[in-house]
Parts: structure tokens; sequence; C-alpha cells
């Protein structure tokens, strides 16, 4: 019997392309209806897995082939012993093809099989098996009842392949969705389970291909790529006489009157990732605290452009925006900036600053925007951003011919050629402030270490989001300064120093 995977896979597909690759193996001699019960029998392992002590299952049936996963986890477990009844929301007259066959190899199993209603009460596990990735717009009919109806319940709920009402290729609830405890992905990880409203209706997720052992089937085109620790950018090991010159000066822009702790934030992540040299050019005000606080870091007053220009020359890798306001000094010092023929990340009030039209951004450049801000830059609103993230993040990329972190749940990484990365890491306990600086500084030290950009942004990203899950799990208060040295120590235990 096959099992799902806990260890989640690197290539994440749209609904269309696991369609393609299920018609390739039917066309390639694969019965339908077989890839239906290894679909069942996977979606029954890992239920078993998750709830060892459940004896009472009810299914919850649409109409098409995630019906037919359903009904053959029903006969699965009646003949297992359990209570078993599936409710079925549509006619089950109306299956046809392989979800016929397996609504009828239920019942040959006697698995009770009856109309929904509103007035039933559902009882043990709650399999969700209505509406599957086939889903385009918004829940309609019976389907938000019954949905509503799995999420009132209390209990325990598993979906086959994906929620119902979650997009599989945008991550967004299409009106509604249930709420599963454990999803049970199928064939090909679909890329909406990993991002935009997934998480909060997704529970635990497991994946299995269904034994379909055709290299060619699943490295077909891909939406986007995971990042995991074997796929991740690489440092490479330092030689005995390695000196601070060979690994860049990282130069931090910002720091507004009031805001100086932002960019001691960026200077010090990136001196931890390992810069070579951190320089950090703010307001007068800032220069005796960052040096107290840092006095590995190089900290000079700037009241205008003129005053930088010296700093840009002797800059490697330029990190800019943080703490940066967007008034009359802001936009001197990132007229400057903007004419600098050097690496950059852009971040923060640099961002407001590129959307307002005042300045263009350089060419091959590292933008790190949230959701409000990549609707800024894209004259669009966040509603529009957050409903398909991966389109908004390419059109980012375009437009600005630059890499593109989109951050939120399920952060992406954009290149300009098209390569797209997610990354699943993370917890709740990140969403406070600062911690985008500390990204943006991870990101400038990469690139001082010659990652180019889009590696540079990947391995950042990941580094960041797995240290704000490590220290997530204390529970709430996190600050962004904790993640600092957790970065550090998983940079050095993924790439170390010395080879």
């Amino acid at each position: 019997m096959p099992t799902p995977n806990h260890e989640l896979p690197e290539a994440l597909y749209s609904a269309a392309q696991v369609r393609a690759i299920d018609a390739q193996l039917i066309d390639g001699g694969t019965p339908g209806i077989e890839l239906m019960a290894r679909a069942a029998s996977v979606v029954w392992c890992a239920l078993r897995q998750h709830w060892p002590e459940a004896r009472s299952l009810c299914v919850m049936a649409g109409h098409g082939n995630n019906a037919g996963d359903g009904y053959l986890v029903a006969a699965l477990a009646r003949r297992a012993g359990w209570h078993v009844e599936v409710l079925a929301v549509t006619d089950p007259g109306r299956l046809q093809g392989d979800a016929a066959t397996a609504h009828a190899e239920a019942q040959v199993a006697g698995v009770l099989v009856k109309h929904w209603s509103a007035d039933d009460v559902l009882q043990g596990i709650v399999l969700d098996a209505l509406l599957g990735t086939g889903l385009s717009g918004e829940v309609r009919g019976p389907y938000v009842a019954a949905i509503q109806a799995i999420n009132a319940s209390g209990l325990p709920v598993v979906a086959v392949d994906i929620p119902s009402g979650l997009s599989s290729d945008t991550g967004q609830i299409l009106g509604c969705a249930v709420k599963a405890d454990l999803t049970v992905s199928l064939v090909g990880l679909k890329f909406g389970l990993l991002t935009g409203q997934a998480a909060d209706v997704v529970g635990a997720l497991v994946f299995d291909d269904l034994l379909v052992g055709s290299p060619d089937l699943l490295t077909s085109p891909t939406v986007a790529q995971r990042l995991r620790p074997a796929n991740l950018p690489r440092l490479a090991p330092r030689p005995p006489t390695a000196h601070k010159g060979k690994y860049g000066r990282v130069l931090v822009i910002g720091g507004d009157h009031g805001t100086g702790g932002a960019t001691l934030m960026a200077a010090e992540s990136s001196l931890r990732c390992g810069a070579g040299m951190v320089s950090l050019a703010t307001r007068v005000e800032h220069v005796a605290p960052a040096l107290t606080r840092l006095p590995e870091v190089m900290t000079v007053a700037v009241a205008s452009a003129n005053q930088l220009m010296p700093l840009l020359e002797a800059a490697a890798v330029l990190v800019v925006g943080p703490g940066m306001g967007q008034g009359a000094w802001a936009r001197s010092l990132l007229s400057a900036v903007a004419n600098a023929d050097k690496p950059q990340v852009w971040d923060a009030d640099a961002l407001n600053l590129l959307a307002s039209g005042y300045v263009s951004l350089p060419r091959g450049c590292v933008i790190t925007p949230h959701p409000g801000e990549a609707a800024r830059l894209l004259g669009s609103d966040v509603a529009r951003v957050q409903a398909d993230r991966a389109s908004a993040a390419h059109q980012l990329a375009q437009k600005y011919a630059s890499v593109v972190v989109l951050k939120g749940s399920g952060s992406l990484i954009a290149a300009p050629d098209g390569r797209l990365a997610l990354c699943d890491k993370g917890h709740p306990a990140m969403a406070t402030g600062g911690l985008g600086d500390v990204l943006s500084g991870v990101i400038g030290a990469l690139l001082a270490q010659h990652l180019p950009p889009f590696e540079a942004a990947c391995l950042a990203v990941w580094l960041h989001a797995s240290a704000g899950e490590e220290l997530g799990t204390h529970g709430r208060g996190l600050a962004a300064t904790d993640l600092i040295p957790v970065i550090r120590r998983l940079l050095e235990e993924q790439q170390p120093c010395l080879s």
C-alpha cells in the first residue's frame, strides 16, 4: 500500500499541469480507476496515521473524481470495520466514468450513501471530497452550505488533494473553504497549497505521487520550485587565506529621524551573515548609538547626496530604504543611489519612492516588497496582488528588470527570466516590525559574497523564514533581532565556512 511522503517535493504545479500528468499516465496504460484506487489508499493510510484511535468516517462527496476518491476511501474504511457513511451533496446518479465506478464499489462494500441535508449531524473523521482542484470561480450552491457545515462541526477534517474552496493555482479562498486538519496532495504538489491564504485552511500537509515513477512526467513544466535544504544556492567555503576584502563592503543607507533602528538591524544582519565589511550611512543623531551597538560597523553621518558619494564609490553592495522615510533627505540620497552601478537591495521607503515615480530602479537589483508595497509598485491594490501572488511577482520582476521577493505567507522569489521559487517556512509569530530590515541585510551580505541576485534572495529568504519558524515555537513576543544569531547558525549548519 502506498504511504504518503512527509518530506514535500521541490516541484510545484498548477491544476492544469497535474491534469496533464494524469492524462499522460492514462494514455500510457495506467487505468484511471487504478490511479483513483492508489489515491484512496494513500488518503486512507494518512488518515489512520493522523488519527490512529478513530473508527468512524463521514465522507462529504461532490460529483467529480475528487468524490470518486472519497467513495473508495469509504469502501476501504468499511472493509476495515469502521462505521462509515457518505453524504452526497449532489445526486450520485450523475457520476460518470471512474467516479461512477468508485461509487458502485462503495455500495458493494456496504457503505451507507445518502443525500446530504443541512440537518445531518456529522460524526467521526470528516473526509472532504467535495470539489477538488477543478474549481475556477467562487464556491456556489449547496457546496457553500456543505463547507459551512464541515467547518461548524468541530470534527477532525481531512481533505483529498486540496481543501474544497481553495484555489490550487493561487492559494486564495474562493468565497469559502473547508478548514482541514490534514490535506493529502496527490500526483503533483499544487502551488496553491503553500502560499496566499492556504496556511489558514490546509492543516498538516502530506504528499504522494501515486507511484508515477516517470522522471519525465514530474519534470514537465512547473509553476515554481519549493526551497528546501537540498536545492538551496550555496556559498563557496572560504580558503585559509581568506580576508575581508574578498567578501565585499555592504553599505546600508537609511535611518531618518526616529527610525535609526531599522538600519541597525539591516547592518547587523549583514555583518553576521558574512559580509567582509559593513558601513552605515544615516542621520547624525544615530551615529553614536550605532557605534555603541555595533562598533564593527563603520557609521557615517550624511546630510546630503554629496556626502554619500564617497561611500557609494567604496561599497560593493547597497542596502537601501530601511527607516529612510520619504522626505527631502531620503529623496536626495535615493537619487544618488539610483545612479550607482552596484548590486542593490531596495526595501521599505525606497520602494515607496520608487512607486511614486520619483526615481528609476537600476537593472539587476533585488526588491523586497510586502503585498502593500507590491500593490503600489504595480498601481494595483492589495486584494489583487494577494489574489494571484505568482502573477504579481512575475509582473514586478518584468517591470523593474530585477529579482523580486514578494513577502508574506509562502514568500515568492521571482526573476526577470521567469524563474519562481517559493519558501513555505515561517511562523505567525513573525508578524512583527523589523523583520524586513533583517532580511534586506541578509540579502546584501550574500550578494557581497558573490551570489547572483536570484540565488542570494532564495537563500536569504529560506534562512530568514527558517529562523522565524524555529523561534516561533516559543510563541508571541518575537523580536526581529532575535532572528540574527539563529540565521547565522543556520547558515553555518547548511554551508560551513570551511569545507
